[in-house]
């Protein structure tokens, strides 16, 4: 769904890191407050919130051609009600540490370019695995945005919120999101067969990619 050309330059990204919870407990103790803004260079990516609707309206409706073949969630004429509904279920879910889902804005902050995330498809956060997920909107597809918020994705779930193992997962015949996961450094683990039932009534393979906070380094080198 996104093509683009080499990464641009490092991201910039908040200094403040939280402290890495107890990996491979149900629970860990104290209050975990999630990040909420990474600056990139191209774009911002932030934290859903109240009043976003409008933004997610007219960002998923002008791209739902684009959107629908690997998107079952693509609706045609979303209503802004429903949008901002959504938009304020992704920031309560955020609050109470369920999953943490993401707008991908532009640097002036008023046009919604796509959404992503760290969600929680594996356990809760104490796990230490999330996997991402990204759409981008189709007027920003072709220019270099989507690997730059992959690759910063990949640097700020390392480096700040202290993740341990982050996951790409895609279609077979997603070719623009293999090959981002490709030029992001992740490494391709196998496919699922017949696992996955596309939009159209397809039925089609599924490729995992994933990345360790081990191999992080050796991944910076392959990207940059």
């Amino acid at each position: 769904m996104v093509s683009t050309p080499p990464p641009p330059g490092p991201a910039v990204m908040s200094t403040l890191r939280v402290e890495s919870p107890r990996f491979g407990r149900a629970s860990d103790p104290g209050a975990f407050f999630a990040p909420e803004e990474l600056c990139l260079p191209r774009c911002r990516v932030r934290t859903y919130l109240a009043g976003d609707g409008a933004r997610l309206a007219e960002a998923t409706n002008a791209s739902y051609a684009h959107l629908r073949a690997f998107l079952p969630w693509a609706r045609p004429e979303q209503p802004t009600t429903a949008a901002e509904a959504t938009a304020r279920r992704f920031r309560g879910r955020w609050l109470l540490d369920e999953d943490y889902t993401l707008a991908i804005v532009s640097p002036d902050g008023q046009t919604l370019l796509g959404g992503t995330g760290y969600h929680l498809r594996f356990g809760p956060r104490q796990t230490g695995m999330a996997e991402i997920g990204m759409w981008v909107r189709q007027d920003a597809t072709r220019q270099g945005l989507g690997l730059s918020v992959l690759d910063g994705l990949l640097r700020w779930g390392f480096d700040v919120w202290g993740w341990q193992r982050l996951v790409w997962r895609c279609a077979a015949s997603n070719e623009a999101g293999r090959r981002l996961a490709e030029r992001a450094g992740l490494v391709m683990e196998g496919a699922t067969r017949g696992d996955r039932m596309l939009p159209g009534g397809q039925v089609d393979d599924t490729l995992w990619f994933s990345a360790l906070a081990d191999g992080e380094a050796s991944r910076r080198r392959t990207v940059g």
